[in-house]
C-alpha cells in the first residue's frame, strides 16, 4: 500500500501569460507529484528581494507518495519543462515558474537540497496569506502555531492583492469513478494496464482468475467438448469474485479498478457455445447480470488482430499459442455489438494497437488523460 502524506506548495510567476502558467504548472504537478486537494485563490504580489513585474503567487495542498528527495527533483523537472532556466547565481530574478516546498505533514527537513518547513516562508506575505486561505489552523513544526497566527504575527509589510482568478482544480480518478472495469480481447493488454493504474491511484485491483480453471486448457485441445463446462465455470467464478470484491469496501483504497466485467461471460458465450447451449446459458446469465454492480467507467481497449496475436506469442502461455484469429475476430464483433446495443454504460473504446503503455511512459500518460476527461 502506498502512503499517502499531504505537502503544500507554493507557486509564482512574473513571466508570460502569469495566469496560464500557473495553471500548467498546477496541472503537472497533478500529473507528476499527486492530487491537488487544495487551490488559493490567485494573489498580485509586488516582486520580494528584487525590482521586476509584479507576481501572480498561490499556494496548493497535496497529496503525493514521493518522498521529500524525489518530490523535488519532481518540481525541478516541471519547472523546466515550463521553462525555467536555473543557474548557479543566487540573485533573485524574474521566471516563468518558481515552485517551493513549503511544508511535508509535520516532518522537519535539514538536508543540503532541502529544508522543510521553507525557512524564509513565515517571513513571506505573498506565502502565508494564500497559505492561510487553504490551511489557517495547519500547525507550523518549528513555530508550533497555527499559519494563520505565523500570519497575523508577520512584519512584511508587503501589499498582496487578491485578484479573485481561481485556477481549474485536477480532478482525480477517484474523485470521478467508484468502479473502472478494463476490458479487451485476449492480449489487448487489460491486465496491464489495470495493475499500472491500480499501483498509481491506489486502487483496490480485482483480476480475473482464469489461471485457476482447469477447463481452460482442455478447451483449448478440444473446443466442442469443453465450451460449456468453461463457461459455466468462468461466468459462476466471476459472478462470485465481482460480488464479494464490490461489496467489500476497502478504507485504505481510493476506488476498484478490474481487469474485466461480468459481460464478457456472454461474448465469450455466444462464440464458444452451441445454439441449444447458448440459450440455457443466457438464462443464468441474465439473472446474474441484474445483481452486478456497474461500472461508472467501462473501457474497452482495442487492438488489431495481428498485434493481439503477437501478444499472445509474446507471453508465452502454451495454451494459447494456437488460437486462431478467426476466433479473436469474432470476440471484438461480439464486444463491438455489446457496446454498441449496452446504453447503459459509460463507455470508452481506446485503440492501443500502435501503443506500448508497459515501457512508454508518454503512451501511458496519453490512456490515463483519456479516462480523467470522460465526462
Amino acid at each position: 500500500m502506498q502512503i499517502k502524506r499531504t505537502t503544500y506548495l507554493s507557486l509564482g510567476t512574473n513571466l508570460g501569460n502569469k495566469f496560464e502558467n500557473l495553471q500548467q504548472a498546477v496541472d503537472l504537478v497533478a500529473d507528476e507529484i499527486g492530487s491537488v486537494l487544495k487551490i488559493s485563490s490567485v494573489y498580485n504580489t509586488a516582486a520580494w528581494g528584487f525590482e521586476s513585474d509584479h507576481f501572480y503567487n498561490i499556494c496548493i495542498q497535496v497529496a503525493t507518495n514521493l518522498n521529500p528527495e524525489h518530490l523535488l527533483e519532481t518540481i525541478h523537472k516541471i519547472e523546466l519543462s515550463l521553462g525555467r532556466k536555473r543557474t548557479s547565481d543566487k540573485k533573485y530574478k524574474s521566471r516563468i515558474i518558481d515552485i517551493d516546498v513549503l511544508l511535508y505533514d509535520q516532518e522537519i527537513i535539514f538536508s543540503k537540497d532541502l529544508i522543510v518547513p521553507h525557512k524564509e516562508m513565515i517571513n513571506r506575505k505573498f506565502v502565508l496569506v494564500p497559505l492561510a486561505e487553504i490551511a489557517p489552523n495547519l500547525i507550523h513544526p518549528i513555530e508550533k502555531k497555527q499559519i494563520q497566527v505565523c500570519l497575523t504575527n508577520s512584519t512584511d509589510d508587503s501589499n498582496i492583492e487578491n485578484t479573485y482568478l481561481k485556477l481549474k482544480r485536477p480532478i482525480c480518478l477517484s474523485e470521478k469513478f467508484n468502479y473502472i472495469a478494463i476490458e479487451g480481447n485476449i492480449g489487448a493488454g487489460k491486465t496491464t494496464l489495470t495493475n499500472m493504474i491500480a499501483e498509481d491511484f491506489n486502487a483496490k485491483i480485482i483480476l480475473e482468475r482464469f489461471a485457476d480453471n482447469p477447463f481452460l486448457p482442455k478447451f483449448y485441445e478440444d473446443n466442442e467438448r469443453y465450451a460449456f463446462p468453461l463457461e459455466m465455470s468462468f461466468l459462476a467464478d466471476r459472478y462470485q469474485q465481482l460480488s464479494d470484491d464490490l461489496a467489500q469496501f476497502d478504507l485504505f483504497k481510493n476506488f476498484i479498478v478490474s481487469d474485466y466485467y461480468i459481460f464478457k461471460s456472454l461474448i465469450f458465450a455466444q462464440v464458444t457455445l452451441q445454439k441449444d447451449e447458448y440459450f440455457l446459458y443466457r438464462k443464468m446469465f441474465d439473472i446474474m447480470y441484474n445483481e452486478i454492480s456497474k461500472p461508472d467507467l467501462y473501457i474497452y481497449l482495442y487492438q488489431e488482430t495481428p498485434r493481439l496475436l503477437e501478444n499472445i506469442k509474446n507471453r508465452g502461455r502454451d495454451y494459447e499459442q494456437n488460437i486462431a484469429p478467426e476466433y479473436l475476430d469474432k470476440i471484438h464483433k461480439g464486444y463491438s455489438t455489446f457496446i454498441k446495443t449496452e446504453k447503459n454504460l459509460n463507455t470508452l473504446i481506446i485503440d492501443v494497437t500502435n501503443k506500448d503503455f508497459l515501457h512508454h511512459e508518454k503512451d501511458y500518460k496519453e490512456i490515463i488523460e483519456l479516462i480523467k476527461n470522460v465526462e
